[in-house]
């Protein structure tokens, strides 16, 4: 899979987040393939189902926090792009996982894992994406 569809992807899963939109959320998601969501103190999540169910409370909420992702990096793994970046939530800075697979010509989000950050990154120039 070509990474940058990866990157185009991991920014389409941000926006859907920030935009609190369950559909553009939910069309990101693979539908085919299995899907693991760890949200910061989380249990695993292990289903789709699962998966989708928690992001339709997340995004539900009006008082849901805004993430900025930062320093958005792909490694290309055979028939996945793993995506890892930072988010910036507030004042805090977590590091983030999100596995690609492609699914019906798009790359499709497997595996969303964020933790907290005890080092943020050095400052982002403007722009810039890295495809490893």
């Amino acid at each position: 899979m070509d990474p940058e569809l990866a990157l185009f992807a991991n920014d389409a899963f941000y926006l859907a987040f920030s935009e609190q939109d369950v559909a553009a959320m939910d069309r990101i998601w693979a539908r085919r393939h299995p899907v693991v969501c760890i949200h910061p103190g989380w249990p695993a999540l292990l289903s789709r189902p699962a998966v989708m169910e928690s992001w339709e409370r997340i995004l539900a909420n009006p008082d849901a926090p805004q993430i900025v992702p930062h320093h958005a990096r792909a490694f290309v793994m055979e028939r996945l792009v793993m995506v890892v970046c930072y988010e910036a939530l507030g004042s805090q800075m977590l590091t983030a996982t999100n596995l690609f697979v492609a699914e019906d010509d798009k790359a499709r989000l497997v595996h969303h894992q964020a933790g907290l950050c005890a080092q943020p990154p050095e400052p982002e120039p403007e722009g810039s994406r890295t495809v490893q």
